[in-house]
């Protein structure tokens, strides 16, 4: 899937600007809109600190949507979709050469304030490199083989914060993928840097200690509404600035060879590709 130009088709007009949205000091309004109410939005440009931004591509088709999250200077293009055919295309698109693969993983749903109550896996975020997918698992119909295959796959590497609970709940509530070949970078941090506080660390730490980076971590974001069929701008933000992060820390650390060597600086993992 290629980039898409910069022209956004919006009720039959044609656009000349992208529609850029702040992480920050975003209109409570905005934060909550729905698909169906987004084509009755002008587009619009809000000023924002130029360190993580979003581009929303509005295509014209329910079956997927794309953005543009832009992490300090890196483009990082983004996926979101429940449609298994589509994420089958991702998966074949990423996939394609049959090598080895250092993928970040992350999943999010609907918190509960009921301990009793357990709500499904909502959302699966991977990211290899510059590319990113949203796969809204509790609005699929099915999840697809390629999908599972791709996690089954030994010689790829699943890199996240938590990544096994993450895993256990994929398997709990879709019955797939368990058997990921999983390293969680909590605990290779704190191999790598010789500190075992780190096994309880954050994405927010560890970005700051690995890659230098400020990563912001909106409770509100956190605790929002997972499951809604259309997720806001907001939300894929936060979602694909998870998987990428981890995607990066799992580089940058060598996640897929865990006898490497010393820690690098935070100089060496500037992000490039």
């Amino acid at each position: 899937m290629g980039m898409h130009a910069p022209m956004i088709s919006a009720r039959g007009k044609e656009i000349s600007s992208q529609v850029v949205i702040s992480l920050l000091k975003i209109p409570p309004h905005f934060t909550n809109f729905h698909r169906t109410e987004k084509s009755e939005m002008e587009p619009s440009i809000i000023t924002t600190p130029p360190s993580i931004t979003i581009v929303d591509h509005e295509l014209p088709c329910d079956s997927h949507n794309t953005y543009d999250v832009i992490f300090f200077g890196k483009s990082v293009f983004t996926t979101v979709t429940s449609d298994p055919t589509i994420a089958s295309q991702w998966i074949s698109e990423i996939d394609r050469s049959g090598s080895h693969l250092t993928v970040g993983l992350d999943v999010e749903w609907r918190p509960s304030y009921n301990r009793h109550v357990a709500h499904p896996a909502a959302t699966l975020q991977l990211c290899v490199g510059l590319r990113c997918l949203i796969f809204q698992l509790i609005h699929s119909p099915s999840v697809p083989p390629p999908l599972i295959d791709f996690l089954a796959n030994p010689n790829h590497t699943f890199v996240g914060i938590g990544i096994e609970a993450d895993l256990e709940k994929l398997e709990e509530d879709y019955e797939f993928g368990f058997s990921a070949n999983a390293v969680d970078l909590r605990g290779l941090a704190a191999e790598r840097y010789g500190r075992r506080d780190l096994k309880n660390a954050g994405v927010k730490s560890l970005a700051a200690l690995v890659l230098g980076k400020d990563v912001d971590k909106p409770k509100n974001v956190t605790m929002s509404r997972w499951d809604n069929q259309w997720l806001t701008p907001v939300q894929v933000r936060y979602a694909c600035v998870d998987a990428f992060v981890c995607f990066e820390i799992g580089r940058v650390l060598n996640a897929a060879s865990p006898a490497a060597a010393a820690p690098p600086s935070v100089s060496a993992s500037v992000l490039e590709f």
